[in-house]
């Protein structure tokens, strides 16, 4: 009996589970993202080929629906070039993921890429109302309104996105933006604050040492340079800034010393060929220094500045028709610099054309004179009608030679008024002389007493005018080899002289053709002195 009830007991009811049929297993379907890692390995290795292998595999298996193997694709024809075959790749991505901004702000940026600088704008304003907390969709914005010369909207977004978040990128761009404005001052301000910012960014302290180093503050240009130098001791731009400082003081054997490190980085660079030239001309090695001349032509032909100075070389050497050749070259990339048709009408005056040197003459008059009456007190230069009125003389016109000296006298005043400004010896030797001829007088002054001799701002400094770059030349050196109008007939009492060359005018930097913009390269071209 106890074993009949432990039997019965032991007995259980059979599973509910146990009687219903096996369930299959459900299918696998293809997962779109299982490729995923290894597309991002192969694309982070620079492996391109391999990476574009895994791709074709995996959109293949999606059916074109990976989203992630259609971006990485269009990443690499970026890289590669084909800048419209990924823009095509980006508007995919953004059909398939409509609400991410990465997708559109690829697409702008392959559009501005392209140019499209209007298109690019619209894309990445879609992008910001996705994500409005984005500094580099509004740095981006900036940068296109740069492109489209909308400097006012430029500004605002990249104020925008300096409050959003502070970059060395967009400080640059906001200075670039002044600096095309002729706002140098501001300009200033903005990269100090940028370094600031990033104390040990060479490019912002190499940048704003050029931009001291153009206004002829050579103290402050010499410790954001020597700081530059201190964390980067290999930054050409930085020795390149360098050397045209000793150059504009004279030392041209440390100046090219220092242009053969250049060299060694940069062997291609126009700028350091035409300082080394410039050197090589202050040296009185002529020679030398239009063989280095003609290779930064080389480099750079279409380069104003460096026609400029082979103009002025070959003028010094008295070869007057290739003077001709490359001052006229000049002119027609810089038309509106009265000093090059001063030049151009000396070199008219020793090949006897005196009917042309006369109408070059008043070119330059009339462009000097616009710099005088918008009070560009810095670019007036009274060596154009000086040498204007010493022709007028020798052409037995002595009403023009007369109002001539006497515009010469208001530039003289109104230099001497806006700053402290030392005159070539011979200038004013030449002026007195005219004067005297002139039956005017020799009482005018032209110095003023300065306490420190370092201070002086020379007429052969670098001018305070908007820009980077200055044209090289000699006031003192051009004095001794060139031959003005008075070649012709001298005037009474030696009042013949030769013509001088002041201070040139400085151009403006240029944005970038990308959205990360660098700063300008430090091709700063002195003045000898």
């Amino acid at each position: 009996m106890a074993e009949e009830n432990l039997a019965t007991r032991t007995q259980f009811p059979a599973s509910a589970k146990s009687q219903k049929p096996w369930l299959k297993k459900a299918p696998e379907f293809p997962i779109l993202e299982k490729l995923n890692w290894l597309i991002h390995l192969h694309y982070i290795r620079k492996d391109y080929e391999a990476c574009k292998a895994v791709i074709r595999e995996q959109l293949q298996e999606t059916q074109g629906l990976c989203e992630y193997a259609i971006y990485v694709q269009a990443l690499i024809f970026r890289l590669e070039g084909n800048i419209q075959e990924s823009l095509e790749l980006f508007q995919t991505c953004a059909v398939l993921s409509p609400q991410c901004a990465d997708n559109l702000k690829q697409v702008a940026r392959s559009l501005f890429l392209l140019g499209k600088h209007k298109a690019a704008i619209e894309v990445y304003n879609e992008a910001a109302k996705l994500n409005q907390k984005d500094w580099e969709i509004c740095h981006n914005l900036g940068v296109c309104y740069i492109y489209l010369k909308q400097f006012n909207k430029a500004q605002d977004q990249l104020h925008n996105a300096l409050h959003l978040n502070q970059h060395d990128l967009t400080y640059i761009m906001l200075g670039k933006i002044h600096l095309l404005e002729g706002d140098l001052d501001k300009a200033i301000k903005i990269y100090k604050k940028a370094v600031e910012f990033s104390p040990e960014n060479t490019e912002l302290l190499t940048t704003l040492g050029l931009l001291y180093l153009q206004l002829g503050i050579y103290q402050k240009a010499f410790e954001h340079l020597g700081n530059a130098l201190t964390y980067d001791p290999t930054n050409y731009k930085a020795i390149l800034a360098a050397g045209s400082m000793m150059q504009t003081h004279g030392d041209f054997d440390v100046a090219l010393t220092k242009y053969r490190v250049v060299a060694c980085a940069v062997p291609e660079s126009p700028p350091l060929w035409n300082n080394i030239g410039m050197c090589f001309f202050g040296k009185k090695k002529y020679v030398a220094a239009i063989s280095c001349l003609k290779r930064a032509n080389y480099l750079a032909p279409f380069d104003w500045k460096i026609l400029y100075n082979l103009g002025l070389v070959h003028l010094t050497m008295q070869q007057y028709a290739s003077a001709f050749h490359f001052l006229s070259a000049a002119i027609s990339f810089q038309p509106r610099m009265g000093e090059l048709y001063m030049l151009l009408a000396v070199a008219l005056t020793n090949l006897e054309d005196t009917e042309n040197a006369r109408r070059a003459y008043a070119a330059a008059v009339r462009l000097d004179n616009v710099s005088a009456i918008d009070s560009v007190c810095h670019r007036c230069n009274p060596l154009v009608n000086l040498n204007y009125a010493v022709l007028l003389y020798n052409q037995g016109e002595k009403g023009g030679a007369l109002a001539q000296y006497q515009q010469m006298e208001k530039k003289v005043n109104l230099l001497k008024d806006s700053s402290s400004l030392e005159f070539d010896s011979e200038m004013v030797e030449m002026a007195q002389k005219l004067g005297a001829a002139l039956q005017v007088g020799e009482a005018l002054v032209w110095t003023k007493p300065v306490k420190d001799p370092k201070s002086k701002h020379r007429t052969t400094s670098t001018s305070k005018a908007a820009g980077v770059q200055q044209p090289l030349g000699s006031n003192q050196a051009l004095g001794q080899a060139m031959s003005s109008a008075a070649a012709f007939r001298k005037l009474p009492s030696g009042a013949g002289g030769t013509p001088l060359l002041t201070k040139p005018p400085s151009l403006p930097l240029e944005p970038e053709s990308t959205e990360q913009a660098c700063p300008p390269e430090a091709s700063a071209q002195i003045r000898e002195k």
